[in-house]
Protein backbone atom coordinates (compact mmCIF):
# COMPACT_ATOMS: atom_id res chain seq x y z
CA UNK A 1 0.00 0.00 0.00
CA UNK A 2 2.98 2.32 0.29
CA UNK A 3 2.48 5.61 2.11
CA UNK A 4 -1.23 5.91 1.39
CA UNK A 5 -3.12 7.48 4.28
CA UNK A 6 -6.92 7.53 4.27
CA UNK A 7 -9.06 9.91 6.23
CA UNK A 8 -11.55 7.90 8.30
CA UNK A 9 -13.68 10.69 9.78
CA UNK A 10 -15.67 13.57 8.32
CA UNK A 11 -13.59 16.63 7.59
CA UNK A 12 -13.91 19.81 5.62
CA UNK A 13 -11.25 20.80 3.14
CA UNK A 14 -9.98 20.56 -0.40
CA UNK A 15 -7.36 17.94 0.46
CA UNK A 16 -9.31 14.86 -0.56
CA UNK A 17 -9.20 11.98 -2.98
CA UNK A 18 -12.55 11.65 -4.71
CA UNK A 19 -13.25 8.69 -7.00
CA UNK A 20 -9.80 8.61 -8.65
CA UNK A 21 -6.26 8.73 -7.30
CA UNK A 22 -4.87 12.22 -7.68
CA UNK A 23 -8.22 13.93 -8.15
CA UNK A 24 -8.75 16.77 -7.14
CA UNK A 25 -5.05 16.66 -6.14
CA UNK A 26 -5.21 19.41 -3.46
CA UNK A 27 -6.24 21.96 -6.11
CA UNK A 28 -9.12 24.26 -5.13
CA UNK A 29 -10.42 24.61 -8.70
CA UNK A 30 -10.48 20.84 -9.18
CA UNK A 31 -12.13 20.41 -5.78
CA UNK A 32 -14.91 22.80 -6.82
CA UNK A 33 -15.23 20.89 -10.09
CA UNK A 34 -15.55 17.64 -8.14
CA UNK A 35 -18.31 19.21 -6.03
CA UNK A 36 -20.25 20.09 -9.19
CA UNK A 37 -19.57 16.63 -10.63
CA UNK A 38 -20.93 14.83 -7.55
CA UNK A 39 -23.92 17.20 -7.41
CA UNK A 40 -24.88 16.50 -11.02
CA UNK A 41 -24.36 12.75 -10.60
CA UNK A 42 -26.73 12.73 -7.61
CA UNK A 43 -29.20 14.93 -9.51
CA UNK A 44 -29.05 12.56 -12.50
CA UNK A 45 -29.77 9.57 -10.24
CA UNK A 46 -33.07 11.13 -9.25
CA UNK A 47 -33.93 12.18 -12.80
CA UNK A 48 -33.26 8.67 -14.07
CA UNK A 49 -35.51 7.28 -11.34
CA UNK A 50 -38.46 8.80 -13.25
CA UNK A 51 -38.18 6.01 -15.74
CA UNK A 52 -39.12 5.92 -19.37
CA UNK A 53 -42.55 5.84 -20.88
CA UNK A 54 -42.60 2.86 -23.23
CA UNK A 55 -44.88 3.32 -26.23
CA UNK A 56 -47.72 0.82 -26.55
CA UNK A 57 -46.62 0.03 -30.12
CA UNK A 58 -43.10 -0.93 -29.01
CA UNK A 59 -42.16 -4.57 -28.62
CA UNK A 60 -42.18 -5.37 -24.86
CA UNK A 61 -38.82 -7.14 -25.06
CA UNK A 62 -37.16 -4.19 -26.81
CA UNK A 63 -38.80 -1.77 -24.38
CA UNK A 64 -37.63 -3.81 -21.41
CA UNK A 65 -34.10 -4.01 -22.75
CA UNK A 66 -33.98 -0.27 -23.35
CA UNK A 67 -35.40 0.49 -19.93
CA UNK A 68 -33.09 -1.92 -18.10
CA UNK A 69 -29.92 -1.19 -20.05
CA UNK A 70 -30.13 2.56 -20.32
CA UNK A 71 -32.07 3.77 -17.34
CA UNK A 72 -31.48 1.18 -14.66
CA UNK A 73 -27.86 0.34 -15.44
CA UNK A 74 -26.74 3.94 -15.89
CA UNK A 75 -28.66 4.94 -12.77
CA UNK A 76 -26.98 2.21 -10.71
CA UNK A 77 -23.52 3.18 -12.00
CA UNK A 78 -24.18 6.77 -10.93
CA UNK A 79 -25.53 5.64 -7.54
CA UNK A 80 -22.34 3.69 -6.85
CA UNK A 81 -20.15 6.57 -8.03
CA UNK A 82 -21.95 8.94 -5.66
CA UNK A 83 -21.57 6.40 -2.85
CA UNK A 84 -17.84 6.06 -3.53
CA UNK A 85 -17.44 9.84 -3.63
CA UNK A 86 -19.20 10.20 -0.28
CA UNK A 87 -16.85 7.56 1.12
CA UNK A 88 -14.06 10.11 0.78
CA UNK A 89 -15.44 11.34 4.15
CA UNK A 90 -15.37 14.94 2.91
CA UNK A 91 -18.22 17.04 4.30
CA UNK A 92 -18.42 19.16 1.14
CA UNK A 93 -18.90 16.08 -1.03
CA UNK A 94 -21.51 14.73 1.40
CA UNK A 95 -23.44 18.02 1.39
CA UNK A 96 -23.51 18.37 -2.42
CA UNK A 97 -24.56 14.72 -2.80
CA UNK A 98 -27.51 15.32 -0.45
CA UNK A 99 -28.37 18.59 -2.23
CA UNK A 100 -28.20 16.88 -5.62
CA UNK A 101 -30.51 14.08 -4.50
CA UNK A 102 -32.87 16.55 -2.84
CA UNK A 103 -33.09 18.92 -5.79
CA UNK A 104 -33.44 16.03 -8.24
CA UNK A 105 -36.26 14.54 -6.16
CA UNK A 106 -37.97 17.93 -6.02
CA UNK A 107 -37.68 18.30 -9.80
CA UNK A 108 -39.12 14.81 -10.40
CA UNK A 109 -42.06 15.33 -8.03
CA UNK A 110 -42.70 18.83 -9.42
CA UNK A 111 -42.95 17.40 -12.95
CA UNK A 112 -45.26 14.62 -11.76
CA UNK A 113 -47.55 17.09 -9.99
CA UNK A 114 -47.52 19.48 -12.94
CA UNK A 115 -48.44 16.63 -15.30
CA UNK A 116 -51.24 15.50 -12.98
CA UNK A 117 -52.67 19.04 -12.71
CA UNK A 118 -52.45 19.89 -16.41
CA UNK A 119 -55.79 20.33 -18.21
CA UNK A 120 -54.79 17.84 -20.90
CA UNK A 121 -54.64 15.04 -18.33
CA UNK A 122 -57.92 15.75 -16.55
CA UNK A 123 -61.16 14.32 -17.87
CA UNK A 124 -64.73 14.81 -16.81
CA UNK A 125 -66.97 17.83 -16.59
CA UNK A 126 -65.72 21.30 -15.73
CA UNK A 127 -67.60 24.20 -14.21
CA UNK A 128 -67.63 25.92 -17.63
CA UNK A 129 -69.42 23.01 -19.34
CA UNK A 130 -73.14 23.59 -20.02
Amino acid sequence: MGNMVMQMNFYWGKNATILFKGWPDNNLGMYILSLFFVFFMAFAVEILSMGLKIKKSMNPIVGGLIKSSIYYTVRMVLVYFVMLAVMSFNVGIFVVAILGHGLGYFFVKFRELAAADSPAQTTGSNATDP
